[in-house]
């Protein structure tokens, strides 16, 4: 067996999964111009399409031609998934793949544009010993980025500053997120249909899973649920506006500071429970009653800030408009057609999934 042919099956299978597609499906889609079984030798190496079969098959998983020829690699280490139920093995997959796809075509990018900036952990060698380290953790971490107390006006262009890669996918509501290591890079990758309250929460928690070390033991979830709400919402923050004790809390302060810090109110009232602000009975309470009302599911308010991944848009366009790369370079880098880009320098869009 060939390495071309190799190299051409593992790129037909990445763009099958891409799609969450089956043998099956995928032929049913061609509307069986090829059987199951072809596929499945195209995959295994064993055969190679004709010409018009490549650009069916292009067509179909809705990938340019050039896609199956592309020599970039990205192999996720270190993965750590965050979803609200248990995803399907196609979904999973399907998300894994696009993801790997997309980077692949950042750093590539990067290394054209000489745009490369490395990540530097802010809290290396800092180990959480028992949950309450964690509100050190999240004052060392502000601290060390220079962010003071006041809220983060846009969290996804705070960490793709400091050399994070974050990518937004199409994908139900199951996913919440996952962090990774991909060829020594640090990355996130986010629901795109999540409001900018959960997305900035899920990169925080996604952080933790980059830059912390837990002692073993210890519910990894949770502190990682509550660093991300004490960067949000720092502690003195909270104790500046709530004061020490509360037995009652209106529900027009809480949503005040939802809006004001860009924090969910039912993560405001886990951080006051975690803080001892307010008591259990109280805490439960009110989650309760934000229940019975249809709260907990669809919160009211709204951020006023922008979180959406910007830096390889930003890095496209540069290198497109001063001629670093061709036109037809970046409508491939972006996954467009050439008159696809065209349109869109004209008029700039935020693709989620490039």
């Amino acid at each position: 067996m060939n390495e071309p042919s190799t190299h051409f099956a593992e790129r037909l299978s990445s763009a099958r999964k891409m799609a969450g597609l089956s043998l099956q499906a995928l032929a049913d889609k061609m509307h069986n111009q090829i059987s199951k079984q072809a596929i499945h030798q195209f995959e295994q190496g064993k055969s190679k399409p004709e010409a018009d079969t490549l650009l069916a098959l292009a067509k179909a998983l809705n990938v340019r031609l050039d896609f199956f020829f592309s020599n970039a690699q990205v192999q996720f280490e270190k993965l750590e998934y965050r979803k609200k139920v248990k995803l399907s093995k196609t979904e999973e997959v399907a998300i894994n793949e696009t993801a790997k796809d997309w980077f692949s075509r950042y750093f590539e990018l990067e290394e054209l544009m000489d745009g490369h900036v490395s990540f530097v952990n802010p809290l290396e060698g800092m180990l959480i010993q028992q949950e309450e380290d964690i509100e050190r953790a999240a004052n060392t971490l502000r601290e060390r980025w220079e962010l003071g107390t006041k809220p983060i006006s846009n969290v996804i262009e705070m960490l793709e500053q400091r050399g994070v890669k974050v990518l937004e996918v199409q994908a139900t509501n199951g996913f919440q997120g996952f962090s990774a290591e991909a060829n020594g890079r640090l990355v996130v990758v986010l629901n795109a249909n999540d409001d900018a309250f959960r997305k900035r929460f899920t990169a925080l928690h996604e952080l933790a899973h980059i830059v912390l070390q837990f002692t073993e033991g210890l519910d990894v979830e949770r502190c990682c649920h509550r660093f991300a709400g004490a960067v949000l919402f720092p502690q003195q923050s909270v104790m500046e506006t709530f004061s020490s004790k509360r037995k009652k809390l209106a529900f027009a302060e809480l949503l005040q500071q939802k809006c004001y810090y860009g924090i969910s109110i039912q993560a405001i009232l886990r951080r006051l429970r975690d803080l001892d602000i307010i008591n259990e009975a109280t805490y439960k309470g009110f989650l309760i009653w934000m229940t019975k009302v249809g709260y907990r599911t669809k919160e009211p308010g709204q951020y006023a800030g922008l979180e959406k991944p910007m830096r390889f848009s930003q890095l496209l366009y540069r290198a497109a408009i001063e001629e670093v790369i061709s036109l037809s370079k970046a409508a491939g880098l972006n996954n467009q057609s050439l008159g696809e880009f065209r349109k869109t320098l004209v008029k700039p869009s935020f693709p989620t999934q490039p």
